[in-house]
């Protein structure tokens, strides 16, 4: 089968391409480095040709509520679009668990994306994840003010971007299946505490420090809104698995 993987070269996308390559499959890169903007319909629509199902793990670099909305609402109804006119049979996207419970910034964009998808002509499945063990040398990298580092206060349950992605291409090669029972890692971490560890391990220097950000998602954050529900799915492999298998040899 062929696969277009919207976003391939991102932090899942990178994992759903091996996945997809290693079952056998033909995987189709769907992103700007590729030349594929999935805010040009035309590029989308070429793109696409062929495809038996598309992986949508696009993203943009963006905590505006406003800038969010823009892009998943644009890249979305292209990738519907050019799906139903080029015979695409299923369609799956990526999307975070409870966003519904903090609709704002990034989440926003995100829960735009979740209703195109379930109004859309193409069959459909959506795969609600937590957040990856990568979030925490994001939130690192994006909170590094001169010689400190701020990481918001938030409750955890981070799940392995390999692991979302086996469970993607699962989903893609099936019937489509609407919501698909959300997906997190096996224990609830503290964010702080896991950007610390990273830290250390990466020997990145300067204080870490604890932030509460204000409003829905804030609180959201800080109170356990975002973990997942009892009934989602546990991936098997922890952060501190995760950090010794990718970084301890440094």
């Amino acid at each position: 089968m062929r696969i277009a993987i919207a976003g391939a070269t991102g932090a899942v996308g990178r994992h759903v391409a091996d996945v997809v390559q290693e079952r056998g499959h033909t995987a189709v890169d769907l992103s700007r480095s590729a030349g594929v903007d999935l805010l040009d319909l035309s590029a989308v629509d070429r793109a696409v040709t062929g495809a038996g199902a598309v992986i949508d793990v696009s993203s943009i670099a963006t905590t505006a509520g406003s800038a969010a909305e823009r892009f998943f609402g644009a890249a979305t109804a292209n990738l519907l679009t050019a799906g139903a006119a080029r015979g695409v049979a299923h369609h799956v996207a990526l999307s975070i668990v409870n966003i519904d419970r903090a609709p704002s910034g990034y989440y926003a964009g995100k829960v735009v994306q979740e209703h195109l998808v379930e109004e859309g002509a193409v069959p459909w499945s959506i795969l609600r994840a937590t957040q990856f063990h990568e979030f925490a040398a994001q939130m690192l990298e994006r909170g590094h003010l001169g010689p400190f580092r701020a990481v918001p206060i938030m409750r955890t349950q981070p799940v392995a971007a390999r692991e979302v992605a086996e469970r993607l291409v699962d989903i893609a090669v099936s019937d489509a299946r609407g919501r698909a029972t959300d997906l997190a890692g096996p224990r609830e971490e503290d964010l702080v505490d896991v950007a610390r560890r990273y830290a250390r391990v990466m020997r990145i220097r300067g204080p870490i420090l604890p932030v509460p950000l204000p409003g829905a998602m804030g609180t959201a954050m800080r109170t356990g809104a975002l973990l997942p529900n009892p009934d989602a799915d546990r991936a098997p492999t922890t952060f501190t698995a995760w950090l010794q298998a990718h970084h301890s040899s440094r």
